[in-house]
């Protein structure tokens, strides 16, 4: 039986909320670590520490991320000009922004508009709940996969949401027989991917596949699926892969209504790392959830 938090670890944790919730009100604000720490009981070292601690990045690197998150949505969702969005989101000058922008991005604000497409946005933490030992954020990021052909051995499987699911049973099984047939490299991620585009109902199953991408030679009795370019919802999720159903409630339930994104039917993936430990209460892995490629969530 879990227990709940311990007063002091509620109390740190709801402290980072409102930090959080400051930082995500004040984008237009330049945002300082020492700014925030004012807003804090904490001094600026052990704002940095404690938030670190939390969720897993630094403020500075937050806080970054985050303004340049916006203003990429803002360059494909408005004509506004980049001198603009630049200082709506507190940066001092055009030629600041495009350099922070391109570091984060890779490419120039005007390219990443000229291109059109929704790539590397990262959403604002969310508390998943306190009613655990170990309360954690829920960190949602909107990534762009080009086309991918993935290999791997399907079964049928019912999902999280179906009368009576049976993927806890079947999943395992089929990665141990993909693996036991050589479609695995050790040293590349593996990739779960579900196609709940071909259900109608919760009853129906869904053909689930364990592979990976772009292997080097066909496997015997394998199966191939080319994924399109798709936009996704990328959640991370860390600690054992049991736990990640509600990983899943909490962005469907929480995360989702409230974001402005939009979901639709396609082919959802489980991404994991090289050596993963699927029973590690550290291990880390993604799961991607496709967006409606039309719509953009509102600035």
């Amino acid at each position: 039986m879990k227990t709940a938090p311990e007063p002091y670890q509620t109390t740190r944790f709801n402290r980072i909320e409102r930090v959080l919730g400051y930082i995500h009100t004040h984008l237009d604000q330049p945002l300082s670590v020492n700014a925030l720490a004012a807003q804090s009981c904490w001094s600026r070292w052990q704002l940095q520490r404690v938030f670190s601690e939390q969720t897993g990045v630094s403020v500075a690197h937050y806080v970054r991320e985050l303004k340049l998150s916006c203003a990429a949505k803002q360059l494909l969702t408005d004509k506004s000009r980049i001198i603009d969005i630049a200082l709506s989101y507190g940066f001092a000058s055009e030629a600041n922004f495009s350099r922070a922008f391109r570091q984060q991005y890779g490419v120039s604000p005007r390219d990443y508009r000229r291109r059109g497409v929704m790539d590397g946005i990262r959403t604002p933490l969310q508390i998943t709940t306190l009613a655990t030992p170990q309360p954690s954020w829920l960190s949602v990021h909107i990534q762009t996969r080009p086309a991918v052909m993935l290999m791997g051995y399907v079964a049928p499987i019912l999902g999280l949401f179906a009368p009576e699911p049976n993927f806890h049973d079947v999943v395992p099984a089929l990665w141990q027989q993909a693996h036991a047939r050589g479609v695995i490299d050790p040293h590349q991620p593996s990739i779960g991917a579900i196609d709940v585009a071909s259900a109608d109902t919760l009853h129906a199953p869904l053909p689930y596949l364990a592979g990976q991408q772009q292997p080097t030679s066909y496997v015997s009795a394998a199966t191939t699926w080319t994924i399109p370019e798709t936009t996704y919802a990328v959640i991370s999720h860390t600690g054992p892969v049991s736990e990640l159903p509600k990983t899943l409630h909490a962005f469907i339930h929480h995360w989702l209504p409230a974001s402005g994104y939009k979901c639709m039917d396609g082919v959802e993936l489980e991404v994991y790392p090289p050596g993963y430990q699927p029973y590690s209460e550290t291990a880390e892995m993604a799961y991607w959830i496709p967006l409606d490629h039309d719509h953009h969530a509102p600035k």
